[in-house]
């Protein structure tokens, strides 16, 4: 099973971690300066939940954002 929502489809997002050194010329410096960027990947909060599929039980990921919109039928 893969990293995303069954629900809406909320997967994984490729994003940069940007590092800076220095200090802001707002607070007196004289600016800062990237030294290095690389890649990182920012994942959604996914919940394992028993829920009802097609009128049966069944272990599905859901994001929060589903669960707390109530797009999702638990079962308990």
């Amino acid at each position: 099973m893969a990293n995303y929502c069954e629900i809406c489809g909320k997967g994984n997002n490729n994003a940069n971690r940007v590092r800076r050194r220095g200090k802001a010329k707002k607070k007196g410096g004289v600016g800062r300066n990237i030294t290095s960027v690389s890649g990182r990947t920012q994942k959604p909060n996914l919940q394992k939940v028993k829920a009802m599929v097609d009128g049966s039980k069944k272990r599905i990921k859901v994001c929060t954002k589903c669960l707390k919109a109530g797009k999702v039928q638990k079962v308990y």
